[in-house]
């Protein structure tokens, strides 16, 4: 049964019953506080003492004419994008959870031998400590040498919830990070790279700092390597000084949020997520933008540090610098996250643009990734070499299907949604 005709006419009522409590956006009649005012108080906001952002030069508001940014030159002859691909994390009705990762590096213009080089991760946990896992001492080599391959295993106890998001993550970055280190040295010194996602692996490096008896990733030798990877690959860009973002597509970060509602506890803030409050400061109403006009432009902001964040009740780095036993080569501030907000009027879509303190602090740095993101947005939307990326790393459904399906000792673990909904075809 579907709903009849009187059902979606109550619903219709529901909606403008709701909908009438809110106004459109009116730079000219905002009952919210000024966005103008909340923007002044991101020039640096503490809490007990620390800094959680702290804008790099002056806090604003630009916005840049797509047609303009075309009529423009890359400011790159060569860009490499990094993405993986993942079967997800998958149970097992005997206890076994396990996730295949495949990571790729594509480039623009297109390089076959970089393209064809391949890394692939299978992460395992099951909670007995009976099943001994075949696992791989060190890397496997196929494909004449252009494809590696490694099974490595989470030791029993160490995740009793969440396991397969956590599981996932471990898998996931452990084989990004080694893809990047072992590209490193291949990729042109005069280049520019983007990220699928943040820099770094914020999920894992929660858990290093927030103690848990159920998420034990800081006795985990997995997990402290995937971290001393993403340090080693900062090094190696700040040291060089070459450009490295994280294009992050889907920003769900609350510490600004969070922030100035422990600062400013009579201040009218709606928004939970960062993202939003940004999207609201970048409109194109707020930029005087008007009409079909706004689809012709993109806005942003200034660039921010973050050198703290919330961790439950405590305020930590966020850099990967959570373990003593890390090493790195500059300074623990170098290592710190910084951004700035990418809003797209014509995809009504918000990116989130990161990129480690030691570059960016750099103010002709800073000017030539901001001037290349753009670049790259007003070009495609989302840039076609990270496109081009997740292409070549992704494993489609059928694939994944055909991956799982090859367990003969193991039966996968299927519930009612599992048979209701099906699988997406998301990664």
């Amino acid at each position: 049964m579907t709903l009849e005709p009187v059902h979606i006419k109550e619903i219709h009522d529901l909606v403008t019953r709701i909908d009438s409590c809110l106004s459109k956006d009116d730079p000219e009649n905002d009952d919210t506080d000024s966005v103008a005012d909340i923007l002044k108080l991101l020039r640096e906001l503490k809490h007990e003492g620390k800094t959680v952002l702290k804008a790099i030069g002056k806090v604003k508001r630009g916005k840049v004419s797509i047609e303009r940014m075309l009529g423009s030159s890359d400011p790159f002859s060569i860009s490499y994008a990094c993405d993986s691909g993942s079967t997800t994390a998958r149970t097992f009705d005997n206890g076994l959870y396990v996730d295949f990762c495949h990571c790729a590096l594509a480039s623009s213009p297109t390089d076959l031998e970089i393209h064809n080089m391949r890394t692939i991760v299978a992460a395992t946990y099951t909670a007995s400590r009976r099943v001994t896992i075949d696992t791989s001492s060190h890397w496997e080599f196929f494909d004449e040498g252009a494809g590696r391959k490694r099974i490595i295993r989470i030791q029993p106890g160490i995740l009793n919830k969440k396991t397969n998001d956590m599981l996932h993550d471990i898998a996931l970055y452990l084989c990004e990070s080694e893809h990047l280190l072992w590209m490193l040295e291949r990729m042109q010194d005069k280049s520019f790279l983007i990220m699928d996602g943040p820099i770094y692996p914020k999920r894992l490096m929660y858990w290093m700092v927030v103690a848990s008896e159920d998420i034990r990733i800081r006795t985990d030798s997995h997990s402290e390597k995937v971290l001393q990877n993403y340090i080693d690959i900062m090094d190696h860009h700040i040291n060089k000084q070459k450009p490295l973002v994280g294009f992050v597509k889907n920003p769900e970060d609350m510490q600004i949020m969070q922030a100035l509602k422990k600062q400013e506890k009579e201040m009218d803030l709606p928004w939970i997520l960062d993202a939003q409050f940004f999207k609201n400061a970048l409109s194109p109403e707020k930029a005087g933008i008007r009409g079909k006009t706004a689809r012709k432009y993109i806005t942003y902001t200034n660039w921010f540090l973050q050198p703290n964040q919330f961790y439950e009740k405590m305020i930590s780095t966020t850099s990967p610098l959570v373990r003593d036993r890390l090493t790195h080569e500059f300074p623990a501030e170098d290592y710190a996250l910084a951004f700035f907000m990418v809003f797209v009027p014509s995809m009504n879509t918000i990116f989130k643009i990161e990129s480690p303190y030691g570059l960016v602090k750099n103010e002709d740095m800073r000017n030539l990734i901001t001037r290349k993101v753009l670049y790259d947005i007003a070009l495609s939307g989302i840039p076609k070499t990270l496109a081009k990326a997740d292409s070549v790393a992704k494993i489609q459904l059928s694939e994944r299907r055909q991956i799982i399906d090859r367990f003969r000792n193991s039966r996968i673990d299927t519930s009612y949604n599992d048979i209701r909904w099906g699988e997406m075809d998301e990664r």
